[in-house]
């Protein structure tokens, strides 16, 4: 096309780069295009902006519900210690007080603790469950099935469903099975 034959309209413009641009129709289609795609990178970065917003919220509140994790796991030995003096107590008459009074004082113990999401676990006759149990051994205990807790060596804990610690316990297997 020489320049006498081309429309004055037509004047190149300096985003396209291209010698001639295109119909008012055509000019108009293109900005309409850049439009929905800057329409979509704005409403891509807002939804990414929430998802990060929704993503440390949830992290912030997971942190807080678990923060007393370790303190609390470092405390269990102290619940551990008080059973062991209840358990070694309990048949001795001279003790009776001693064990009464420890025996109240693990009671407040667990009960702060229970306020606080930590929940015991372990008794014998329960169904043995090697995600929450540790077996240490087996025994044989006629008057409960097979695969039961038959004897709780160390009391299990969780904090609010997450386990802290298993149980410890013996299984449960009949005599003669092996």
């Amino acid at each position: 096309m020489s320049p006498e034959q081309r429309n004055p309209e037509e004047v190149p413009t300096p985003e396209d780069g291209a010698a001639t641009a295109g119909s008012p129709e055509e000019e108009i289609e293109k900005l309409r295009a850049e439009l929905a795609a800057e329409t979509d990178h704005r409403l891509r970065s807002l939804a990414e902006a929430e998802n990060l917003k929704k993503r440390l919220l949830k992290e912030k509140e997971e942190f807080q519900k678990y923060a007393t994790e370790s303190l609390v796991s470092e405390l269990l030995p102290v619940l551990d210690h008080l059973d062991l003096a209840l358990a070694h107590g309990r048949g001795n008459e001279a003790c009776k007080n001693f064990v009464v009074g420890v025996d109240m004082t693990r009671k407040a113990f667990i009960d702060i603790l229970a306020r606080h999401g930590v929940a015991e676990f372990g008794v014998e006759g329960e169904a043995f469950n090697p995600e929450t149990h540790e077996a240490l051994g087996m025994a044989a205990r006629p008057d409960l099935p097979d695969d039961t807790v038959a004897q709780v060596v160390q009391k299990g804990y969780n904090l609010r469903g997450r386990l802290l610690r298993p149980a410890k316990v013996m299984v449960n297997k009949a005599q003669g099975a092996g």
